[in-house]
């Protein structure tokens, strides 16, 4: 067996071991930033913050993890860092203990930032790694990869609730044992990586698609706009579901926080299956059922009875979720060699429109009330008819 093919072996009978490492990661990676966020409320009291000080906390989270994203990508692109991956993980660890024993409102400010750094350094290379893992089914490997997000993100306020706010906010420091796991594991999976990377710069290099400037550019700016509207929809749903349910049905905040995670849950699955349906039927044919198919649920969720809102809710999840993966691995068949680049575009750029929509829709709701964000919102998907303009599984094969 020559040096060639050693790593080229061992890269394919360690594909699921690596998908299912990094997915890990990715969990506890997005269960420790929902810190943040879960333990706003006790920093709130202990160093008697006004709520736009809490702002500038999500604030600083959020520009380090989505504007720094593209940056990362885009010199990881050009000189390749798989060891990157434990590093931002550590930024992650410091930033937790910062929390949990700052004594001044900058030094909060700073491990909001690290937090953040942490997040934008793990995203880009993580799904470097999981197309590298991926044996040609890039969907499939995009959506093992994005579904532990999924699940951290949806974790992280439980976690919270049981451990935290019992135990106050010394305990967010336990959660560095977390961290420190995943910078071993990511260790491991950058040994993989590394070797990976060299036996792929000894194989021949497939020419991919050949489109036109103006094409990719035009489609570029599609998904970035089809995943602006999918995220500040799932925005409305994250941040102010519960809020709807409660004024429109009365239900009790136990109650409506059962919705919220089945609607969660329902997410969690269409992130699974957007993936591998992508692989085999084509990525544009699964953006146009996950974006514009929606459409029709969306609009009547308003409206709909209590039941039918819990059955339409669980819908609207596993569609629209199922266009993430598809639009990821779209975004990196239209910039070969720009992988890096393209996931922190999109992960980026998600985080970043989630959180800019979840403040914009609080201030319509504040305005205008809930019914009338979530009947506004549901016209979001129709925005999905923009995918006509992407180019064809034919062209992208050309």
């Amino acid at each position: 067996m020559t040096d060639a093919a050693l790593p080229q072996h061992r890269a394919e009978t360690t594909t699921y071991a690596i998908l299912l490492s990094i997915s890990l990661c990715h969990l506890l990676n997005d269960v420790m930033q929902s810190m943040l966020a879960a333990i706003y409320p006790m920093l709130k009291d202990e160093f008697t913050l006004d709520f736009w000080q809490i702002g500038m906390l999500t604030f600083c989270f959020q520009v380090t993890a989505s504007m720094l994203q593209p940056v990362v990508g885009i010199v990881t692109d050009r000189r390749p860092l798989p060891y990157s991956l434990p590093v931002g993980m550590g930024s992650t660890m410091c930033g937790l203990l910062l929390l949990s024993s700052a004594h001044s409102y900058p030094m909060l400010i700073l491990g909001a930032a690290m937090i953040g750094i942490g997040s934008a350094i793990f995203h880009p290379e993580a799904s470097r790694v999981a197309r590298s893992a991926s044996g040609g089914r890039f969907g499939l490997a995009q959506s093992v990869f994005q579904v532990g997000g999924n699940f951290g993100s949806a974790a992280g306020p439980l976690l919270a609730a049981f451990i935290v706010l019992p135990f106050g906010r010394g305990s967010v420091a336990w959660f560095a044992l977390v961290a420190l796991t995943g910078m071993l594991i990511l260790t491991w999976v950058s040994r993989w990586h590394a070797q990976a990377q060299v036996a792929a710069r000894k194989r021949p290099v497939k020419p991919g698609p050949v489109l036109a400037r103006r094409k990719v550019v035009i489609a570029l700016a599609v998904l970035v706009t089809l995943v602006f509207s999918k995220n500040i929809y799932m925005a409305s749903m994250g941040s102010y579901y519960t809020f709807f349910l409660i004024d429109r049905f009365g239900l009790s905040t136990g109650q409506s926080q059962q919705m919220l995670f089945l609607f969660l849950g329902a997410v969690a699955f269409g992130t699974v299956i957007g993936g591998p349906v992508g692989d085999r039927i084509g990525r544009r044919t699964v953006i146009w059922v996950s974006i514009l198919g929606v459409l029709p649920f969306t609009m009547l969720l308003p409206y709909a009875s209590l039941f039918w809102t819990g059955v339409l809710s669980v819908i609207i999840g596993v569609i629209l979720a199922s266009a993430f993966p598809a639009i990821v691995v779209f975004g990196q068949e239209l910039l070969p060699g720009r992988v890096g680049m393209v996931a922190g575009l999109f992960f980026g750029l998600a985080f970043g429109a989630g959180g800019i929509g979840a403040a914009a829709l609080g201030v319509l709701a504040d305005a205008q009330g809930i019914n009338f964000v979530f009947g506004l919102c549901a016209f979001l998907p129709a925005l999905g008819i923009l995918t006509v303009l992407l180019p064809s599984r034919r062209d992208m094969a050309a």
